[in-house]
């Protein structure tokens, strides 16, 4: 999840060090939109687990992508927005995105929006 120190032959290695995995480059995608509560998330992505989709937000929030706020309430809602360092990575979520919806209607693949 995080770039660390080794050695890397080709900058896409940084890159997939960094947005790696299947939910991480989802979440962010999500929250590229604006900003989030964890409930919203969480119907956005009804395959990943509560338990997986925590982990991968303290990871983000860890690694400075992501920005958590407590709310006032009870219990306290709580949001999520991308950081400057996680709005740099819009370009390359865009590109994930414009290829996969051309993926899909190539290859007649469904996309099942979540309302």
């Amino acid at each position: 999840m995080s770039v660390t120190r080794k050695r890397y032959y080709c900058p896409v290695e940084v890159t997939v060090d960094v947005i790696g995995g299947r939910w991480t480059p989802v979440i962010l995608a999500h929250l590229k939109e604006g900003v989030h509560r964890y409930g919203e998330l969480r119907r956005r992505m009804p395959d990943m687990s509560e338990k997986m989709l925590t982990q991968r937000l303290r990871e983000l929030e860890h690694h400075g992508f992501i920005e958590r706020t407590v709310h006032p309430g009870v219990p306290a809602p709580v949001s999520y927005q991308l950081t400057n360092d996680g709005l740099s990575l819009a370009p390359v979520l865009q590109a994930l995105y414009d290829w996969g919806v051309d993926r899909a209607s190539r290859r007649g693949i469904a996309i099942e929006p979540v309302t």
